[in-house]
């Protein structure tokens, strides 16, 4: 595949201000192994190859396992992720793929078991971010390097 338009190149302000609430996410009490998750997960529902290859390999530097990686996709048959980690992989899902049933009450107040409400909008912000770059990569054709 091609890459298609360069909207860093066409639309530098809208990357700038994309760069921007990144910056305020990254800055977020979340820890950075949990962010990475949260990114590497949403990469995989959109299907962004781009992304995902971005965001295992800054998990790796971060000291993430590979197993945990690997199985990321299958997180819930797995026993390699803390009930918080569930918890937020669960929210990504639901927020990434919002239109199937929203984000029920039942999964929202099971983040409230683990995170305070500062986080749990931190979380959300997380996956709201990595979703517009999983969208802006997928439409442009952003390779992986």
């Amino acid at each position: 595949m091609q890459q298609r338009t360069n909207i860093n190149k066409e639309l530098p302000g809208a990357y700038e201000a994309m760069f921007g609430l990144q910056k305020y996410v990254n800055g977020t009490s979340l820890s950075a192994g949990l962010k990475e998750l949260i990114k590497i997960r949403a990469s995989q529902v959109n299907g962004c190859a781009f992304c995902i290859n971005m965001h295992t390999k800054e998990a790796r530097s971060l000291g993430e396992t590979e197993q945990r990686i690997y199985a990321l996709n299958a997180w819930r048959e797995t026993p390699y992720f803390t009930p918080e980690e569930r918890s937020a992989l669960a929210l990504t899902e639901a927020v990434t793929v919002i239109t199937k049933e929203h984000v029920p009450d039942a999964l929202y107040e099971e983040a409230a078991r683990y995170f305070d409400s500062k986080q749990i909008g931190e979380i959300i912000m997380s996956i709201v971010v990595i979703n517009a770059w999983n969208r802006i990569a997928i439409s442009t054709n952003m390779m992986p390097e």
